[in-house]
């Protein structure tokens, strides 16, 4: 199947069954496929031109996850307005400030508008759209229910989005005053401290022990330096390596993110708010069970929770109630499991569930802000202790001068 990577825009001129002239833009992999789904949409083609693209063009837009969020809610919001979906892709497309979306729309209107089904056209997209997300539209489109199936999945790509954010939130600023304290650490010791050991070589007298040790780093450092920034990037580089191509050494790293004191507990909310909506999303789709909690553990975010959750799929294929299969993996907490029965026994099971995720989506958002009220001050005291410490190191002899002199 073509991607969105091979595709090529098309200028057009021609004429409809009636006699009309008709002109406008088409998006396909050659000139070939373009005349071939023009002559599908019934319009005889005179004229047909490739856009060429400029060699000082700039560099297209990324598509992210939120983009994909927002134009999942701007076309449910279209077709409850009562429009047909190849006239809201139009619509959609002609508002979009992202170039590279927008030709993403362009792509799925000429798909529908030959005669593809809308699920059939995502999945030219796997980039973009997930088997999660091609999933829950083909169950929209063979119930007839499209329009309420894009308004949950863009509900569902939305909190998702959120919790994603709130993560984001929590890991950043502490990595970032880290790199702030790393880099001027660094150029203290380089730039500044050497300075100060031009100065004290004229006093002729011993230096204070802290203030020796303060200048054997910096030395250290200035010779050393680039072997630092090489042993670092290629740290780096064999974390991630090992992440993509090794299971075990992904699925091992993601058990040691989750023993981390005060973001793991966050992380496995986190999972556990994931775990909650996919799964109500999916079951209130008429995904059965057993299929929706495949989708479910691709969708967790985490090998070892995947890995729980496929044996959960396995207990409920032999019949066992879902609470009962999520106790006895012993990873969740006891909330999901009682709502789960409680849903279960009610017959309101993706209420219960919606609710379970509410409620850890919320408890994510509260953690993460106590945490950044904790982070502050503690990274503040850390970063004085070591850039002061480093000061007092310079200026120790300074203070002892009429001792040493």
């Amino acid at each position: 199947m073509a991607t969105s990577t091979s595709q090529q825009r098309y200028s057009y001129r021609g004429r409809d069954r009636s006699g009309r002239v008709l002109n406008g833009e088409i998006t396909a992999a050659n000139s070939a496929e373009a005349r071939n789904l023009l002559r599908r949409q019934g319009v005889l083609t005179t004229k047909l031109k490739r856009h060429r693209q400029s060699i000082f063009t700039s560099r297209a837009k990324s598509i992210k996850a939120s983009d994909i969020a927002i134009l999942t809610r701007q076309l449910a919001t279209m077709m409850r307005a009562g429009i047909p979906l190849v006239q809201s892709f139009d619509v959609v497309a002609d508002g979009l400030d992202n170039p590279s979306l927008a030709r993403v729309v362009r792509q799925l209107r000429d798909d529908v508008s030959a005669g593809s089904s809308f699920t059939q056209a995502l999945q030219k997209h796997p980039k973009l759209f997930d088997p999660l997300y091609c999933n829950l539209i083909a169950a929209g489109e063979s119930s007839g229910s499209l329009e309420t199936m894009l308004s949950r999945v863009a509900t569902y790509r939305e909190k998702t989005e959120q919790l994603k954010a709130k993560i984001k939130k929590a890991l950043a600023y502490p990595v970032f005053v880290v790199l702030v304290a790393v880099v001027v650490t660094s150029i203290l010791l380089i730039k500044v401290v050497p300075v100060f050991a031009e100065t004290f070589a004229s006093f002729g007298a011993e230096l204070p022990p802290f203030t020796r040790m303060v200048m054997s780093l910096s030395e250290w450092l200035q010779q050393s330096w680039w072997g630092v920034a090489l042993f670092s990037a290629f740290f780096v580089w064999v974390f991630n390596t090992a992440r993509r191509r090794s299971a075990h050494a992904a699925y091992i790293l993601d058990q040691l993110i989750l023993k981390l004191p005060i973001v793991g507990p966050i992380l496995e909310k986190a999972i556990v708010a994931r775990f909650s909506r996919t799964l109500a999303t999916t079951f209130a789709a008429g995904v059965p069970l057993v299929e929706a909690l495949e989708s479910v553990a691709e969708a967790a975010g985490n090998l070892h929770y995947r890995n729980h959750i496929l044996l959960i799929r396995e207990d409920v294929t032999t019949g066992i109630a879902l609470h009962r299969a999520v106790r006895s993996r012993q990873i969740f907490p006891s909330l999901l499991e009682q709502m789960t029965a409680i849903g279960e026994e009610s017959g309101a099971l993706d209420e219960m569930l919606e609710k379970t995720a509410e409620h850890f989506e919320q408890s994510v958002d509260n953690s993460v802000d106590s945490l950044t009220a904790l982070l502050e001050p503690m990274i503040m005291a850390v970063l004085g202790i070591v850039v002061g410490g480093l000061l007092f190191a310079m200026y120790l002899p300074i203070f002892q001068l009429g001792s040493i002199v």
